[in-house]
């Protein structure tokens, strides 16, 4: 490892309340409130104008709403103004916070116009929009209403003649806990301000690229209660190295049991997904009927058939695998006695993925015992949490509490867990918890999971931390996946994704770009 994994700082992950939380802790500590709105407009004000600087040539328009969001895009206008950029502000809600009012009051005294003409932000010829009408505080159920509703749906004519449009903190509309949204624009780029916001990574698509910014809340960003992201500087400083003398051993020997009748392909993705992630001997232990397949397919594997007694778990895996990963392709026939037989076994690091899980069924509290005392990884997806969480838990209620639900149920399995998705979700026992936000919908394909679990094998079998190797195996997963769907996603398929794979163990971070804190791509429609 080329850095302890925990002392590399992260971008933090938070919900509306906590980051109000850290806007709040810095005020008590002494920033005037004043101080950080124009921290916020000047460092979004720079980054507009890197970015757009063409499309600023024919000139800006503002739509501000009433609280300090709307505030930000009064500093903002102050700042394109000085710059000068021709600037003209929307008012679509008068500003009401003590903090917008004078930044609002400053922007006039600098000669910045101001209307609240409701055709000037639709038809402006201005060609580029910064919504600052409403930030973090919107809460989804409640629907947009009145003026702000108005200023909204101005917003969606300014981009239906061809406007690009820049927000602040959130997109109009967005729910920045929870993602949900009301009528949000669909925007280019979202500049948000200290920490990122869970509905960023949920509304990926409204957001456009996403940067975070440093508004100078210092320390204090910690009582934001946020959730560390993986980020290409966290990946780099955290995966594990291979030294100079390194051999086969040392590498890792993985284990891989799947491979039901019909379903060797499973196996066999896993397989190579684990030799193209550094492992150094690996065995996929398939049912007969698989076995010449996935020797064909893999002939840098080991293979044998499912083991019908504990000796012969013992034998081929027990005595041999430094980590074992179960599931892929497993099938449901049988599954239970399997796991739990191979989980008697061997007592080192295990990765259950697909059947494994679904073995387990509203049953969790069996396979407890059975992971107690080793680094345990679980990878589900919704449905496979759902089924195996039990209580009455449905997808939609997984996916609505994305960000709570793998901490419970790794407190329950003492296992980390790994829940797919947009985000990926990986929580410890200890409940720290990781975001993952790589990954496009090239991954929305059978067989995606069988790539990550063959990653997160090989790496929790070098690393020996299962909350670590599930977050650098979702990294290393989605970034793949990225780079090839940058070009397109129709037409490539998951051989493209493992062939991308040995640059992303080379990723270099981009250089450090002050104020800036995170940047994440652009993730909509592909053709």
């Amino acid at each position: 490892m080329n850095a302890p994994h925990d002392a590399v700082p992260r971008p933090l992950v938070a919900d509306a309340g906590g980051a109000a939380a850290a806007d709040a802790a810095a005020i008590a500590a002494g920033i005037p409130s004043r101080a950080l709105m124009r921290c916020a407009g000047a460092a979004a004000a720079a980054e507009i104008a890197r970015r757009f600087p063409t499309l600023l040539a024919d000139g800006v328009v503002v739509a501000t709403g009433p609280g300090n969001n709307g505030g930000d895009g009064w500093v903002v206008a102050q700042w394109l103004c000085t710059a000068g950029v021709r600037v003209h502000v929307v008012e679509c809600v008068a500003a009401r916070t003590p903090d917008a009012c004078a930044e609002r009051d400053a922007a006039l005294a600098l000669g910045v116009r101001v209307s609240r003409d409701r055709d000037s932000l639709a038809f402006s010829r201005a060609r580029i929009a910064v919504d600052a009408i409403l930030g973090t505080g919107l809460r989804a159920d409640e629907p947009l209403v009145g003026d702000a509703a108005w200023g909204v749906g101005t917003l969606h004519a300014f981009q239906r003649r061809g406007g690009t449009v820049v927000a602040l903190d959130v997109p109009s509309g967005l729910d920045a806990s929870s993602g949900l949204h009301v009528g949000a624009p669909r925007c280019a780029l979202t500049l948000t301000f200290g920490t990122l916001k869970r509905g960023h990574l949920v509304a990926r698509e409204l957001c456009g690229e996403i940067v975070a910014l440093d508004i100078g809340l210092g320390s204090h960003v910690g009582t934001a209660r946020g959730m560390p992201l993986a980020d290409a500087r966290w990946f780099r400083d955290s995966l594990p190295g291979i030294p100079a003398d390194a051999h086969k051993g040392t590498r890792g020997r993985v284990a891989i049991v799947g491979g039901a009748r019909g379903m060797a392909g499973a196996a066999i993705l896993a397989a190579r997904a684990a030799l193209h992630s550094g492992a150094g001997l690996v065995k996929c232990i398939v049912a007969p009927e698989s076995l010449s397949a996935l020797q064909e397919a893999v002939p840098a594997a080991l293979a044998s058939v499912w083991p019908t007694d504990d000796e012969g778990a013992r034998r081929d895996i027990g005595e041999w695998a430094n980590a074992v990963l179960v599931g892929p392709g497993l099938g449901r026939e049988g599954s239970r006695a399997m796991v739990e037989r191979l989980l008697r076994t061997f007592a080192g690091p295990v990765v259950l993925d697909a059947d494994a899980l679904n073995a387990f069924a509203g049953d969790v509290d069996a396979l407890a015992p059975l992971l107690a005392g080793r680094a345990a990884l679980l990878t589900p997806h919704p449905a496979e949490f759902s089924r195996l969480a039990g209580n009455g838990a449905t997808v939609d209620e997984v996916l609505a509490d994305r960000f709570e639900w793998p901490a419970r149920l790794a407190a329950r399995t003492t296992a980390a867990v790994l829940l797919k998705g947009v985000p990926t979700v990986i929580a410890a026992p200890s409940g720290d918890t990781t975001i993952v936000a790589e990954g496009t919908p090239i991954l929305a394909t059978g067989g995606a999971g069988d790539l990550l679990g063959g990653i997160a094998v090989t790496l929790l079998a070098q690393t020996k931390d299962a909350a670590l190797a599930g977050a650098l195996s979702a990294f290393a997963h989605g970034r793949a996946a990225f780079d090839v769907s940058a070009r397109s996603v129709r037409g490539y398929t998951l051989d493209d994704v493992l062939k991308e794979l040995p640059s992303v163990w080379s990723l270099e971070p981009p250089a450090a770009r002050p104020p800036v804190i995170a940047e994440l791509p652009a993730v909509g429609e592909s053709r």
